[in-house]
């Protein structure tokens, strides 16, 4: 394990106190875990931080590089973490399963394209640089008449389909 020092995260790093490890991952993405907490994919790197140190990481995540990524639709992949949520990029085109998410919101962020979200009592379109949060619970279906790139922002462990597997249901918590 590779150690690294850091400044400013925290009292607790400040005064050399160990326990806090961050992980980094292919991407570049890291995560802190106190403990014996468990990452969740393989790291490339993890570092044992202690807090006597001035070194600091900093990492822009370039999207249009990761949608080239990609590797089909409906296979939404996580570009980053904030605290138990996870930022995802997916490309659409065509009709997706109606399913719903019982414990969660989902918010859509549309970055190209028109996306059409079918609901129990109408539709929502969304369009380049809007956004739209479907509520906990309701019965949804994403439509993409042509490509769409998008932002899904939802917890960790999420299954695309919700409890609607088939076909297109994607693997959970995959890092591009």
């Amino acid at each position: 394990m590779k150690q690294l020092t850091v400044r400013g995260l925290g009292d607790d790093l400040r005064r050399g106190h160990l326990g806090v490890t961050a992980l980094l991952d292919s991407n570049g993405c890291m995560r802190f875990m106190r403990g014996r907490e468990r990452w969740p994919g393989p790291p490339e790197f993890a570092f044992r931080f202690r807090g006597n140190g001035a070194s600091e990481l900093k990492k822009v995540i370039n999207l249009e590089e990761k949608f080239r990524l990609l590797p089909e639709y409906w296979q939404p992949r996580v570009v980053a973490e904030l605290n138990d949520y996870q930022f995802k990029i997916v490309r659409v085109k065509g009709e997706f399963v109606w399913h719903d998410h019982v414990d969660t919101d989902e918010a859509f962020f549309v970055l190209e394209g028109t996306l059409r979200i079918d609901l129990p009592d109408g539709a929502v379109e969304i369009g380049p640089g809007e956004l739209y949060v479907v509520p906990r619970g309701v019965k949804h279906r994403p439509v993409a008449e042509e490509e769409v790139k998008l932002m899904v922002v939802e917890p960790r462990g999420v299954v695309n389909t919700g409890d609607e597997h088939g076909d297109l249901t994607a693997e959970s918590d995959v890092w591009i």
